[in-house]
């Protein structure tokens, strides 16, 4: 599931300082949306490139693309661009400004909800009663998001419409805080798609980004294996990959000749004698080897290039995604490392003859040019083959 974090930015958060002050505080904390009112669209697109969705009301707005020429009323209309997704329900029955009709059929909200256009919909329902976990229910059926705001808010009416909805429509749960946002993706395990943030404090923006982006995280399970052989075979290109993003001391990639044994290669964090730390970098192998991406899936060393994601790990397994921002592939003296996993399956990696170098074994971080025979290696080990970096259920023997 792919996690997304909303800022709500409307003229209910104050006048357009106020509103421009969350919205820079999205943008700038990695926020994928904001909710904003339509008059507004075009000053949001001013501020950079961000989702934006944007409530419509009494429909006086009119869009860029939705004005005709031979309209008499053309002059008169205050167009705006248009949003990425319009959502109904603000000063509607989705907010309880007008009752809930008795006849869902009846409802006005679901009437604009169901108008044909070709920009995604969504509905903004707040849960005052049993009644309006119903009027979200049936939203969910014409909306790609249905956005729940919990003025009481306990686990239950979330609970209730994840197990009902979750699957037919993006569910944005409501939320006023990091620790919020943390409990609703966490809701029977499954959790809302996304939350809707209400908070004009920059560091809580910014800290219910960080607990999206650890929610979509893996979590690997990393496991010791015995070295066989460490062999110097001469030169090979050899790939260090330079990332946009500073590493910890315990953290590293999981490289290997064989993606179904990757294993973990320190970042250059540490200093020695012959060079000054450099905690971007992985020396990671040589051209041929898979690295993993944060998708699950791996790539070829050669592969890379600036712009693309690589996944870094750290010695408990917990994971997060880099930014390559450069690959240098040069030719230098190489060691092979054969290993032998704990089921005697047999893995191998090319890694650069080079004291700065260091690998994670059970007794430590340990330079590879001082690993030998019978030091246990840590690695990350799945039983699968690999065809373009995908995991198949195929056989494949690689040796």
């Amino acid at each position: 599931m792919t996690r997304s974090v909303w800022v709500k930015a409307d003229d209910a958060v104050g006048d357009w300082d106020d509103r421009r002050a969350r919205i820079t505080a999205a943008l700038e904390a990695g926020a994928d949306w904001v909710l904003v009112d339509e008059a507004d669209v075009a000053r949001v697109r001013e501020l950079g490139d961000i989702n934006v969705a944007a409530f419509r009301t009494d429909g006086d707005v009119t869009l860029v693309d939705d004005i005709d020429a031979d309209d008499d009323d053309v002059e008169e209309a205050e167009p705006t661009e248009r949003p990425d997704a319009v959502i109904v329900g603000k000063d509607g029955e989705g907010d309880a400004t007008i009752d809930l009709p008795e006849d869902l059929s009846g409802s006005a909200d679901l009437s604009t909800l169901r108008r044909d256009g070709d920009l995604e919909r969504g509905a903004y329902v707040r849960i005052l009663a049993k009644e309006y976990e119903h009027f979200a229910e049936t939203a969910a059926e014409e909306a790609d998001y249905t956005i729940v705001i919990g003025d009481d808010w306990t686990i239950i009416p979330l609970e209730n419409l994840i197990a009902r909805i979750g699957e037919e429509t993006d569910l944005v749960a409501g939320v006023t805080s990091a620790e919020e946002a943390k409990t609703a993706f966490e809701t029977l395990e499954i959790g809302s798609d996304s939350v809707l943030l209400d908070s004009d404090d920059p560091d809580e923006i910014r800290k219910t980004v960080e607990v999206r982006d650890e929610a979509e995280r893996e979590s690997l399970d990393l496991e010791y294996a015995d070295v066989l052989d460490v062999e110097q075979i001469g030169s090979a290109d050899r790939v260090c990959v330079d990332t946009g993003n500073l590493l910890e001391h315990d953290e590293g990639m999981l490289v290997g000749s064989m993606a179904r044994g990757l294993v973990f290669v320190h970042a250059e964090t540490a200093d020695s004698p012959y060079v000054a730390s450099r905690p971007f970098r992985v020396n990671a192998g040589a051209v041929h080897a898979y690295v993993r991406t944060p998708d699950g899936g791996t790539k070829y060393l050669s592969e890379l290039q600036s712009g693309d994601e690589v996944q870094v790990v750290d010695l408990a397994g917990n994971t997060r995604e880099a930014i390559v921002g450069r690959v240098k592939i040069e030719k230098r003296p190489m060691f092979r490392v054969a290993l032998e996993t704990d089921d005697g399956d047999r893995v191998e990696t090319l890694l650069q003859n080079a004291e700065t170098i260091k690998v994670a074994t059970r007794d430590g971080r340990k330079a590879v040019t001082d690993l030998e025979a019978g030091d246990e290696l840590k690695l990350f080990y799945e039983d699968t083959a690999r065809h373009f970096g995908e995991a198949v259920e195929e056989s494949i023997i690689e040796k």
